[in-house]
């Protein structure tokens, strides 16, 4: 049981990156689910969410550039990341909605700078 999250890397502002987490051992396609992310000296924030059905939500902070989805057949969940902040600097997780404590992995670091 067990989510990888991938796709992290260093970016310079405004570009761009594309994040993947894989799950294995759980039943994905009816779980809504969920990137999360950690920045230094922070708690953890909820970033985007997915339901099983499709539906979105996004936090404020990333509304209009962030984009969540999902495909069920490879039980994978995705972010596109675009017009990136160094205020977007953090380690970002994938888990379930509401999160399970067992779910949380290594997370993929994202570094926005020039």
């Amino acid at each position: 049981v067990q989510l990888q999250a991938s796709g992290g890397g260093l970016v310079q502002p405004g570009g761009s990156l594309r994040l993947s987490c894989a799950a294995s051992g759980i039943r994905f396609s009816i779980n809504a689910m969920g990137w999360y992310r950690q920045a230094p000296g922070k708690q953890r924030e909820l970033v985007a969410v997915i339901s099983s059905t499709g539906s979105t939500n996004y936090a404020d902070s990333v509304k209009g550039r962030f984009t969540i989805s999902r495909d069920n057949a490879k039980n994978t969940v995705y972010l596109q990341m675009n017009s990136l902040k160094p205020e977007d600097t953090a380690v970002y997780y994938c888990n379930t909605r509401p999160d399970l404590s067992y779910l949380w992995g290594q997370g993929t670091l994202v570094t926005v700078s020039s």
